[in-house]
């Protein structure tokens, strides 16, 4: 497997696919840059799921978190198009994502996206 950032979330079975059980990530160390300045951004990421079929693969994950060091986004888009490519990659049964991104010019911002595939249902 690369090591250099990637798009691509791997994933593998889940092994008790018959069960719900909850996953959980921390990315203390997440950077992306600000769309406007060109200055780099500093989050901690919370991922949560509840598996259906799939489960994502870390070093798989870490690459696709690492991607965004170049990028230009703002809070609100990385977050959602995080949880939009985890959705895509696995379809679980339940994802929160959390970004908490670190204070900038005085304002700390959290953006929080949940998804429910009963709901979507």
């Amino acid at each position: 497997m690369s090591s250099q950032p990637s798009k691509e979330i791997q994933t593998f079975p889940n092994p008790a696919a018959d069960r719900d059980y909850e996953i959980a990530f921390d990315v203390p160390e997440f950077t992306c840059l600000c769309p406007l300045t060109g200055q780099p951004d500093f989050a901690r990421f919370t991922i949560k799921y509840v598996p259906d079929q799939l489960c994502v693969e870390l070093k798989s994950l870490k690459l696709y978190m690492w991607s965004y060091r170049n990028e230009g986004a703002f809070h609100e888009k990385v977050t959602n198009t995080i949880a939009d490519d985890i959705i895509k990659a696995i379809q679980p049964r339940k994802l929160t994502v959390v970004g908490d991104f670190f204070v900038r010019g005085g304002i700390g911002t959290i953006v929080t996206v949940s998804h429910d595939k009963k709901k979507q249902a």
